[in-house]
This record gives C-alpha cells, structure tokens and sequence, in this order.
C-alpha cells in the first residue's frame, strides 16, 4: 500500500520526546511549547506565536480575537476545507464566498471587492494545495475598505509570496501541524499576529480565558485549545528541517510532472505564478471534462491497486450543513464546482520514495490508457 501520505520523522522528534518523558515534562506548561512558539514566529515572520491543540481551534482563536460576530460578514473561498468557514458560522457571522482561479486553483481576488457590503468585517485567505493567493491585492482591497485580514495558512509552511513568508500577511495568520503537513505534530496548530494586544486575547482563548489573579473566575468563555509539550516538541524537531522538507516536497512535484506529462485524459497541477512558485502540498491532478473517466473511476482504480488517494475539496455553498441552515441559497461557483467535480490528489507525502512515486505514475498512465 501506497498511502496519500507518510511524514517523515527523521530528526530530532525521539530525541526531544525523551526528554519530556524524562523530565516529566508533558503537559501544556512544558518548556517545548514556548520554545516552539518563538522558533515558529521567528520562520514566518511575526512577532507573537500562539500554539493550541489543532488548526481548526486555531481559526477559532484567530475569528474570535479579530472581533467577528453576530451580523458580520466575511468574506472567503467557497473552495476550501470547511473549518474556516465553520469558525465563522460557529462565532455567529456570515461566510460571504468568492469563486476561484483556473489558473492557481486559489480564491479569485479580483471577485472580492463585488462581494464587500457594509457589513463586512474581514477577508479570510485561504491558501490552496500548492500556491498561495496573491496578498498583495487582499491587502490592497482590506486597506480601502477597513477590514481585517485573516490568512489560514495552514498549507504553506515554507511558502512566500514574493520575498515574505505565507502567515506573515494580515491581522492573524494560522497553521495546522496535521500528519501531511510539512511541519507536523501529529495534531496541532499555531496563530501568529504582530498586535500584542490580539496575541494576548488568543492566549486567553485558548486556554478558558483563565485570568492571571482571578484563575477561576471568567469574564470570557475560550476554549482548552492547548497544545501539549509533547506535541510541540515533536513540531519544534519537524521545523528544524523545514527548509529541506520544502526542497523534497518540490522534487516530489517535479518528479509527478516528468512523469505524467502528457498523459491524456489528465490536466496537471497549477505550478507557478507570477508571485510565487508551488510547493506542492499535495499533488492534485484533474480529469478532463467529457473524459470516460470520472475522478471516482480513477481513483477508485488506483484504490484497487493499493494506491491511496482523496478527492478535492466540496464547495462550501453545496455543504448540507449550511444549505440546512439557509445559506448560499441559489449561489453558483463554476470553477470550484468543476474542480470538485474532476480532482483528486495522488501520495504525496514526504516519506514517499522514488520509486513509490514511478509507481503511482504508471498505474495512473494505464488506467487512462485502458479506455
């Protein structure tokens, strides 16, 4: 078998778990999670790192620090995991989506402004499988408008977007530490901002807004968001390597691209923009539209094959559970619906081999050679 992703842990992760068993040292107060924090402010940029348990509570943190509430709108890419979307539900505001690019796969920046009204409160990028959104026109749009810019970043650990590092852009960034990230630690997440004053509201949030004099008397209700030393300490060993996991994950996607160029039937990933370049956080391909292969044939092909994959992302205007809830009634997004319709991402991860790559390609070429 071939999973969709294998991490690779080949550094100082045993290492410093030791020295947490040792020290006993393996709750959230462990010296890891600290020096976890400066080291990942630090690689992208910003002054004030927040760990907590998962990337999902880190969009959490991130909607309720920014203010976000009952009657405000935001405004994001239907083409998106749910969970920024569902922070925003969850807080009691409005997701305001956008269509996205053909061509980098990313929210379309140029829709964003149509879709401001005056009940806007903030833009929330999100980063997509390989390139980044172009921030400088967010930024230009938050600027003209007043809003606040949030960036989920959790796909784009070691990404820039011209000569500044993905989660270094807008009010607060976020990461996931997910398995198939290219910093894991096995579940956890981070939010980064410059504003002391953000910073210290994201660390009330994720630990139950306890308060320094007052312990367990609450003004605010928060989360136990935590992240454990453990975990940290696993992330600390996964960033020290950052760069050179950077570096794999693009051979991996040079390495697909040599492969499978020209395979028909096949339209391969985005791999460049005049801003940055990919460094393929999956390797996503598409059917072609009218092929005799749907996406689900393939993948179900490749499945038989012991050959892992998943399917893209599902709009978010086509979400029962927001359709249950009178949202995105009537809202039609052809891009992302197309992408959903005809994409999948095949192994990626940057324990796969060589030659596990070769032989992801040449199942993938005879499956679409056997019709």
């Amino acid at each position: 078998m071939i999973p969709v992703n294998t991490p690779l842990l080949d550094g100082n992760e045993k290492a410093y778990l030791a020295e947490c068993i040792e020290t006993g040292w393996i709750s959230s107060e462990g010296p890891f999670v600290k020096r976890f924090e400066d080291e990942f402010a630090h690689a992208v940029g910003r002054q004030h790192a927040i760990a907590c348990a998962n990337g999902s509570g880190a969009l959490d943190i991130a909607v309720a620090a920014a203010g976000i509430g009952p009657g405000d709108e935001v405004v994001m890419p239907t083409f998106t995991i749910i969970s920024p979307a569902a922070s925003v539900v969850r807080a009691g505001g409005t997701p305001v989506l956008v269509d996205c690019s053909s061509e980098t796969w990313n929210m379309d920046v140029a829709q964003i402004e149509r879709r401001i009204t005056p009940a806007t409160k903030a833009i929330l990028v999100v980063h997509i499988y390989g390139l980044p959104v172009d921030m400088t026109g967010v930024l230009e749009i938050a600027r003209r408008h007043n809003l606040v810019v949030i960036e989920d970043a959790a796909e784009m650990h070691g990404q820039y977007v011209h000569d500044r590092p993905c989660g270094s852009f807008g009010l607060i960034s976020t990461f996931s530490f997910y398995p198939n990230k290219h910093v894991t630690c096995g579940e956890g997440g981070m939010v980064v901002t410059d504003d002391e004053v953000i910073a210290e509201k994201c660390r009330g949030y994720r630990n139950l807004c306890f308060q320094a004099k007052r312990r367990f008397v609450h003004e605010e209700l928060g989360w136990n968001y935590r992240m454990t030393n453990m975990q940290a300490a696993v992330g600390l060993a996964q960033l020290e390597k950052l760069q050179s996991h950077v570096i794999r994950k693009r051979q991996i996607g040079e390495r697909y691209l040599n492969r499978l160029e020209g395979t028909p039937g096949i339209v391969l990933p985005p791999t460049e923009a005049g801003y940055a370049k990919s460094i393929f956080w999956v390797f996503g391909l598409l059917v072609e539209e009218g092929h005799p292969l749907s996406s689900g044939d393939v993948m179900k092909a490749l499945g038989e094959r012991k050959i892992g994959t998943r399917p893209f992302f599902y709009p978010m205007h086509q979400q029962p559970v927001f359709q249950k809830q009178g949202l995105f009634v009537n809202e039609s997004y052809p891009v992302a619906e197309a992408l959903s319709q005809h994409g999948f991402y095949v192994p990626s991860g940057l324990g796969l081999t060589d030659n596990q790559i070769d032989e992801v390609a040449d199942a993938l070429k005879q499956i679409m050679a056997s019709v």
